[in-house]
């Protein structure tokens, strides 16, 4: 068993507890909203609430994951840390994901191309991208890309917060760079059309990733840094460079957004906005590093959070700002209406219809078809 926020609580990394019922949910959904590409560039499917169920789709996640509007999500299976063999617990995971797709094929979809998030939409299933956020499990086999590719994983993020042998994350307080076999891998990926993801990495790790990728990058779940001073937001170079290169970034809903740790729908807005500035409209997006279904009792969930919080200081995988006061969630963007919650602060804050459903989509399904293919 991997030590992340999803081993934890079924996916702890983004809790939300809903604010919107059903009844609002479905209000929110007006004439045309329904067919609104809305793709999460990290999340998850499961529920909170639920500890070691045996299938993580359940009525309730899948009909909470229809209502909230979403097309497709990219869900991180495989090792992140823990005390596991790194490549054979990622091998073990993505073939239980492939089983439990398999459970549900009226539901759920595999997504391999960009060709898929636009059929998903069409046939009204959740897409679902298999991605990895530590490259831990590759060894110092550079070919294990290639194995991996096989599998569908088409998202392979090099580090998640401290250093591996492909460089260095956002937590490491060296900010080396990329290693000589991370530079192996990048190129391993770009043979592969696999997404290179520098979320959770050190700014040198993502700067030199970016110049040495063939393909645009992407920082899939991340915040600004001019707006929040916190390791896990990225500077203005990384975001400048990314969207020059044809990248993508996605604003995370997570508590790195405010000093405060308790950050607020007027936080994600606040960087959207800031990442607009600095990469233009055709490079952001969403990543809000959690999961549609709500927790049904925050009193006792602050327990399991401090549970959480002293396993991931102890395993050295935490990032500052992380705190057992603070939520992994934004406490205002919560439950299967966050997204339509969104999209109006985004109409009220004067976005034209447009730019909001490049936000909301349509920015990483071109990125998506620029790596992979139509």
């Amino acid at each position: 068993m991997t030590i992340d926020r999803r081993a934890l609580l079924a996916g702890a990394a983004g809790l939300a507890a809903t604010s919107l019922g059903s009844s609002a949910v479905r209000a929110a959904a007006a004439p045309g909203r329904a067919n609104r590409l809305i793709v999460n560039a990290l999340g998850g499917l499961s529920d909170p609430n639920v500890e070691g169920a045996d299938d993580p789709y359940s009525p309730r996640v899948l009909a909470e994951a229809r209502e909230s509007g979403v097309t497709a999500i990219n869900c991180t299976f495989g090792y992140v840390a823990g005390p596991d063999d790194p490549f054979e617990a990622s091998v073990r995971d993505v073939a239980k994901a492939d089983a439990l797709l398999r459970r549900h094929p009226a539901d759920l979809l595999k997504i391999f191309s960009a060709a898929d998030i636009r059929r998903a939409g069409a046939e009204r299933k959740i897409g679902i991208l298999y991605g990895f956020q530590n490259g831990a499990m590759l060894g110092d086999d550079a070919s294990r890309v290639d194995l991996f590719a096989d599998m569908g994983v088409r998202i392979f993020q090099l580090t998640y917060n401290p250093a591996n042998r492909l460089g260095d994350g956002a937590m490491a307080p060296e900010n080396r760079g990329l290693t000589p076999f991370g530079r192996e891998v990048v190129e391993r990926l770009n043979a592969q059309r696999m997404i290179v993801d520098l979320s959770h990495s050190g700014e040198r790790t993502c700067l030199e990733a970016a110049r040495l990728s063939t393909a645009p990058i992407s920082i899939n779940h991340t915040g600004c840094r001019a707006v929040t001073d916190l390791p896990r937001n990225k500077t203005d170079a990384e975001l400048r460079l990314v969207a020059e290169r044809g990248g993508f970034v996605g604003i995370y809903f997570m508590p790195f957004l405010a000093r405060s740790g308790r950050a607020r729908a007027a936080d994600v807005v606040a960087h959207i906005n800031h990442a607009v500035n600095i990469c233009g409209e055709d490079h952001v997006g969403i990543g809000t590093d959690g999961t549609v279904t709500a927790i049904d009792d925050l009193h006792a969930y602050q327990a399991v959070l401090a549970k959480e919080i002293a396993e991931r200081r102890a395993a050295g995988i935490s990032a500052a700002g992380e705190r057992p006061d603070t939520y992994p969630f934004v406490v205002d963007l919560r439950g299967p209406g966050q997204f339509f919650r969104l999209i109006d602060l985004l109409s009220a804050h004067g976005y034209s219809s447009g730019r909001i459903e490049k936000i909301m989509g349509l920015n990483f399904l071109r990125h998506a078809e620029t790596v992979w293919g139509s």
